[in-house]
């Protein structure tokens, strides 16, 4: 009696065992389908990453002035400022080797070419291709990518050297968004080109009185 009743148990465990390692398997299979698909295909083996990466240019938004910049904001750049680290008080530029300058610099994501040569934005042979090969446009880059455009409070160009919510390494710079390298920060971030409209734009010559980017004095309010 033993012997009969053991055999069917026997039996019963044998379908089971084996649709158990058919879902595993099938699902395996999914898992492996849904990582291919995840990952874009790429490469003969669907876990590994895609052959290539593609990062789209983006669209849209706008862009602040390239002249304002030149003109007003990146003399601030080069300017004596006295720094506060708690009691200490010193005197530095932003683009010094210490801080911010494009070869030697320790601060940051900010680079700063000191002695970028100026560009006449009203020549026309200084098209857009001529003026984004320069130093200046470099300086002009890093410093926009420093921004939120439209929103000089929430822009770190502007917070780390206040010190507002955000820390920095080089001090305190502007006692208060009264100071008027600061305002001349916070006028730029809150005046970008128009909708539609580079960087180069004529249209940001307003920013300056009279309405000329080579002799134009700075606009901050």
């Amino acid at each position: 009696m033993s012997d009969a009743v053991s055999e069917p148990l026997v039996r019963r465990r044998h379908p089971s065992r084996i649709n158990r390692r058919r879902i595993d398997a099938a699902l395996l299979v999914s898992a492996v389908a849904l990582v291919a698909v995840a990952c874009g295909g790429g490469g003969s083996n669907p876990l590994d990453n895609p052959a290539t990466v593609e990062n789209p240019a983006t669209s849209g938004g706008q862009k602040l002035s390239f002249a304002y910049f030149q003109r007003c904001v990146f003399p601030v750049f080069n300017a004596e400022l006295t720094i506060r680290q708690g009691s200490q008080t010193s005197t530095n530029t932003c683009a010094s080797s210490g801080c911010h300058d494009n070869a030697t610099g320790t601060g940051g994501a900010l680079r700063v070419v000191g002695k970028a040569d100026p560009v006449d934005v009203t020549n026309a042979a200084n098209t857009p291709e001529v003026i984004r090969a320069t130093d200046m446009y470099k300086n002009f880059y890093s410093a926009q990518s420093a921004t939120v455009i439209g929103a000089p409070t929430q822009s770190r160009l502007l917070l780390k050297p206040l010190v507002q919510g955000v820390l920095h390494g080089g001090g305190v710079v502007f006692d208060s968004a009264a100071d008027p390298n600061a305002k001349v920060l916070a006028y730029w971030i809150s005046h970008p080109a128009p909708a539609g409209q580079d960087e180069f734009s004529s249209a940001t010559w307003t920013l300056f009185t009279p309405a000329d980017p080579n002799t134009g004095a700075c606009k901050t309010e």
